[in-house]
C-alpha cells in the first residue's frame, strides 16, 4: 500500500516538472567575478592568515626552509629556539643519507662533529 503510494506521488512530481519545461539551475557562486574561487577567496582560519601573511612576506608559523649560510665561523647557520638548547641535524654532504645529530647551546657557534659547519642558536622571534 505504502510503496504504491510513493509511486503515485513520484509519478506526479515528474508529471509537474516535465509541464514546467526544461529545468534551471541555480547557480550560485563564492567568486567574486563568478567562475570556481580562487585559494584565497575560499580560505579560511589558520590557512587564511598564513596566506595573507605570505602576500606580504611573512613566515608567521616558520613554514619555510631557514635561510642558509656558508656555516664559517664569521656566519654561522642561525637556529632558532625558545630555550637554552636544541637538537639539530646536519646533513653533511649532499648525497648523504644520515643525519648528524648533535645538541646545540646558547652562546658561542658550536660546529658539527663531522664536516665542521658552524651552528648558532639564537632567540626565537614570534610574531604575536
Amino acid at each position: 500500500m505504502a510503496s504504491r503510494l510513493l509511486r503515485g506521488a513520484g509519478g506526479l512530481a515528474v508529471q509537474a516538472l516535465r509541464a514546467c519545461g526544461p529545468a534551471r539551475v541555480a547557480a550560485r557562486s563564492m567568486a567574486s567575478g563568478g567562475g570556481v574561487p580562487s585559494d584565497e577567496e575560499q580560505a579560511t582560519g589558520l590557512e587564511r592568515e598564513i596566506m595573507m601573511a605570505a602576500r606580504h612576506d611573512l613566515d608567521p608559523y616558520n613554514i619555510r626552509a631557514p635561510k642558509a649560510a656558508p656555516g664559517t665561523r664569521e656566519e654561522p647557520n642561525l637556529v632558532p629556539s625558545i630555550t637554552d638548547k636544541r637538537i639539530v641535524g646536519c646533513i653533511c654532504e649532499e648525497d648523504n643519507s644520515a643525519v648528524i645529530w648533535f645538541w646545540l647551546h646558547k652562546g658561542e657557534t658550536q660546529r658539527c662533529p663531522s664536516c665542521g659547519t658552524h651552528y648558532k642558536l639564537v632567540p626565537q622571534q614570534f610574531s604575536h
